[in-house]
């Protein structure tokens, strides 16, 4: 038996108490960031994270394509990028325990918590992909101005649109941090050691501990640049406001001399 599991990133967030209220499928279990269902009549597997990431197990695409149109009911922000993880589920009655590929995990029988585990970490390496993509923009957008302060020496940016990229920048950080959850290990494999040992050869297998530090190593880069940038917008304020007291001085002596 071979199950597909399929993760996809549709917004930046989901309503996930408003999803569970209207969705009305008992789950398997869930939390308030997040919802995990087994639909036994189907056969089929689903995931759902507050983070905007879904993820299907056993889905074909019609019932995938209804489903997200459902969803997207719920969601804050949708993704119009095309980021997405797949993953298969084996089954080997021979296996002793679990063995964990590049694309997939054999395992000796199907059981709701291993399905759990191995959606769960796909569903983050999705999460990861989405991040390191705003990252990669934000260090993009930013080499443009230091490039910029390299051949002319100056900063063309008004402090308008650097209070904007500072904005964007902080906001990219806040939900980073907002779902730092994603890196620990959920309830079920506490008590449970071979779920323990799947989860973190799963977490390997998908760089999930690497490619979080990469992208708080280039947030903490593109902090630093934003320190550049407004330093050297406020000197250039402070220059300008230099110049009007001088100018203003300069007018005030000129009156004097001028009525006296």
């Amino acid at each position: 038996m071979e199950i597909r599991i399929e993760a996809l990133q549709i917004a930046e967030s989901f309503n996930i108490r408003k999803f569970r209220a209207e969705f009305r499928v008992e789950p398997f279990s869930g939390t308030t960031s997040e919802v995990f269902y087994t639909l036994e009549d189907t056969n089929r597997f689903l995931y759902v994270f507050d983070y905007g990431v879904v993820v299907f197990g056993n889905y074909d695409a019609i019932a995938k394509s209804e489903f997200i149109n459902f969803i997207k009911n719920y969601a804050v922000h949708p993704v119009e990028l095309n980021l997405f993880e797949e993953y298969k589920i084996v089954t080997d009655p021979e296996a002793q325990k679990a063995l964990v590929k590049d694309d997939t995990v054999t395992i000796p029988q199907i059981d709701a918590s291993v399905v759990h585990i191995v959606m769960l970490n796909t569903g983050q390496s999705v999460a990861l992909e989405y991040y390191e993509i705003l990252t990669d923009e934000l260090i993009t957008s930013s080499k443009h101005y230091i490039l910029e302060l390299e051949q002319s020496g100056r900063l063309s940016i008004s402090k308008k649109n650097l209070l904007k990229y500072i904005g964007k920048v902080l906001n990219v950080k806040n939900s980073i941090v907002d779902n730092l959850y994603i890196l620990d290990d959920p309830n079920l494999v506490w008590d449970n050691e071979e779920l323990h040992l799947l989860n973190r050869r799963l977490k390997m297998n998908f760089d999930i501990n690497p490619r979080f530090k990469d992208i708080d190593y280039r947030l903490q880069i593109v902090e630093d640049n934003l320190t550049l940038f407004t330093d050297v917008l406020n000197v250039r304020e402070s220059a300008r406001l230099e110049w009007i007291i001088i100018i203003l001085i300069i007018m005030e002596i000129a009156i004097a001399l001028f009525f006296h």
